[in-house]
């Protein structure tokens, strides 16, 4: 179990994968996989489409993670958009493929879901899908934290006392959003720790290696970018091979400094890049 690593382990070292979109890629994606599983990750999370667009593409590949590659795989399971029955059907899915762990998320409501479905919906947060889980399967969960709070939170006491639901509810650990100042996450878990937050939080890492890409991640997370990485894609930004490098470089030292302050584990956005996943494990072990 994955929870069980992270106690072992002075720094749990995980990734993060996407399915792909066209069934024809899955060969690549395969690929990258075999790439990844040589850095010996402790597991590997695969991503879950709005609404479970994408549930059999995520359950291929966690179960190529599981049973072929042999590590411990973590599949995303979202719930916005989904009935009890469906959330049922899926986790049976999930223990026909020997996959026992999901990391439980709310999700991104459907573009075509209306808003009478929505306020009718089963699940209005995470944490109502891990007490059910909890309840009526056999699947461990892990869910998110989010370092600068979730962006529909009005508080950072709020966030927290949401985080603690989760916990209560019976999630092993928990995965932080993407972050790039340190001080973020070093004052959330001050702050988790005194709401009771017990179970280990494990840092999320995002290296970003273009200006574009900075852009769009900005956007999906709502991070706060640190004047130090501002002056860097102000400098590399244009120079598509030195942005990428400075971005590998900043990930780096990044979670040496995380490390350094005792962080229970290092969750890693690879973007499905193992290149770029092998520069920066090399130089973190």
């Amino acid at each position: 179990m994955i929870k069980d690593t992270i106690n072992k382990n002075e720094c749990n070292i995980s990734f993060e994968v996407f399915p792909p979109k066209k069934d024809a890629d899955f060969d690549t994606a395969y690929d990258t996989l075999n790439a990844l599983s040589t850095l010996h990750p402790d597991f590997i999370s695969v991503t879950y489409g709005a609404g479970g667009s994408k549930s059999k593409k995520t359950l291929e590949i966690a179960s190529y993670i599981q049973n072929t590659l042999h590590i411990e795989a973590l599949a995303h399971l979202t719930c916005v958009g989904s009935k009890k029955e469906d959330i049922l059907s899926i986790a049976s899915q999930f223990a026909e493929h020997n996959i026992t762990q999901v990391l439980a998320l709310r999700g991104d409501r459907p573009k075509d879901m209306s808003d009478e479905q929505y306020n009718l919906r089963d699940f209005a947060h995470a944490s109502d899908l891990i007490t059910f889980l909890k309840a009526e399967t056999d699947l461990s969960c892990a869910g998110a934290c989010y370092p600068e709070k979730h962006f529909e939170c009005f508080s950072k006491e709020s966030d927290l006392l949401h985080l603690k639901f989760k916990q209560d509810a019976g999630a092993d650990f928990f995965i932080s959003q993407l972050f790039f100042d340190n001080d973020y996450f070093y004052d959330f878990r001050e702050r988790a720790a005194k709401k009771g937050i017990t179970v280990p939080l494990l840092a999320g890492i995002m290296p970003v290696t273009s200006a574009t890409q900075l852009g769009t991640t900005v956007s999906l997370s709502g991070s706060s970018i640190p004047k130090s990485f501002s002056d860097l894609i102000a400098t590399y930004g244009d120079n598509p091979e030195d942005m990428r490098k400075a971005g590998i470089d900043y990930a780096i030292r990044q979670i040496l400094d995380l490390k350094a302050n005792g962080v229970d584990g290092i969750h890693i956005y690879t973007m499905n890049k193992p290149k770029m996943a092998t520069e920066i494990v090399n130089s973190i072990r």
